[in-house]
């Protein structure tokens, strides 16, 4: 349950007046611009965005997963290139240490990611480990007080300006009991940042290669501190992770159905508002449907979650229905706008370009089939 629920109501329309009055006039600028402008950057901040979900005892806010879903539903009705600023800061770039880590380690890191002082980023994708995670290839090994590193990692988010990396690398055998997890800097003798991908869509979102050459982390930053538990951890961080996209999923959908709804009652076509013809309204009404169905989802894992109970089905099950209907609101979205959907002026086929992505990061919407599949069988075992 919500604790203070005169300070969060504060919090969610302080969130709907800067999405509306700040973001969501300069989405074009960030698609064009392919960046956030620096002074929306320190708006965030100033806002305390940077620290939603990291413990009040490290300088964060602390938000329940309830509040953080309803927080993060109202993030979602704007360009998906905001919440990636200070995103990855709250969730999977963060969490890691939140749930693992020593006193030490969030003592030393937890208060500069809260406020924005320095930029999170995970890193646990690779060319041959995908879906397939635990297969990565990336290797750590000790020397006295020191970890090197080698190996790639691809498509991380953030990582051009990313000051620290939760990095997933393995220290022992095949599989995921031999993989750990590390917090890795920036400055690390032997870390580089591939080139900056252009992308489909989410224009603005900095997503690159970090290379990593006998890369030297101290032995400290392994999280935890006990090797073999990274893989554990990286899964934990993804389901809070896919909970959180699937909160912004129905976000963005809410957005683009308002944005539907305004255009149908404004456009007319054969003497009235195509809101009035039957084949316009059914679309609108499955998309609210859908919109509200993926709502009750995210806010009773949420629940769950703050319960105490273990999420993994849910959060799968949230992450895969609300990514997948996310895309068909945004597809009827382009349809009710006809051609004008079309055009980037409207700003609908940006959206629909960014919402794609949804289906396939912190996990594809077929390993959520599958991550579903297999708790129900192990559960009925």
């Amino acid at each position: 349950m919500i604790r203070d629920q005169a300070s969060f109501a504060q919090l969610i329309a302080t969130l709907r007046r800067f999405v509306a009055g700040r973001l969501v006039p300069n989405e074009a600028r960030v698609s064009a611009e392919d960046c956030v402008p620096p002074e929306l950057i320190a708006e965030m901040r100033a806002l305390g965005l940077f620290g939603l979900s990291i413990p009040e005892d490290y300088g964060g806010l602390g938000l329940t997963m309830e509040e953080e879903a309803l927080a993060a539903i109202e993030i979602g009705r704007t360009s998906p290139a905001f919440r990636s600023v200070f995103g990855t800061n709250n969730g999977i770039g963060s969490q890691g240490i939140v749930m693992d880590g020593t006193p030490a380690q969030k003592q030393r890191w937890l208060p500069r990611l809260a406020t924005g002082e320095i930029i999170a980023a995970f890193a646990l994708t690779e060319a041959e480990a995908g879906s397939d995670a635990a297969s990565l290839k990336t290797t750590a090994r000790r020397e006295g007080d020191l970890y090197r590193l080698n190996g790639t990692k691809r498509f991380i988010t953030n990582s051009p300006v990313a000051d620290i990396f939760t990095l997933m690398a393995r220290t022992g055998g095949e599989g995921a009991g031999g993989i750990s997890a590390f917090i890795v800097e920036r400055s690390s003798p032997g870390l580089s940042i591939g080139k900056p991908e252009r992308k489909m869509g989410q224009q603005g979102t900095a997503i690159a290669d970090v290379v990593l050459e006998d890369c030297q982390v101290p032995a400290g930053n392994l999280i935890g501190g006990v090797e073999g538990q990274g893989f554990k951890t990286a899964m934990k961080v993804l389901d809070r992770g896919r909970l959180h996209i699937a909160a912004v999923c129905v976000g963005t959908a809410e957005r683009l159905i308002a944005d539907s709804l305004h255009y149908a009652m404004g456009r007319r076509q054969f003497g009235k508002p195509i809101a009035e013809f039957q084949l316009v309204q059914a679309m609108l009404a499955e998309s609210r449907t859908e919109a509200y169905a993926a709502r009750c989802m995210v806010i009773d894992a949420a629940r769950r979650k703050d319960a105490g109970e273990a999420i993994s089905t849910e959060a799968s099950c949230c992450k895969l229905f609300a990514s997948e209907m996310v895309g068909r609101v945004a597809d009827r979205a382009v349809q009710i706008h006809g051609g004008a959907g079309y055009i980037a002026d409207y700003g609908i086929e940006r959206f629909y370009r960014d919402v794609r992505l949804f289906r396939i990061y912190e996990g594809t919407s077929q390993i959520q089939q599958l991550v579903i599949a297999r708790n129900m069988i192990r559960d009925a075992s």
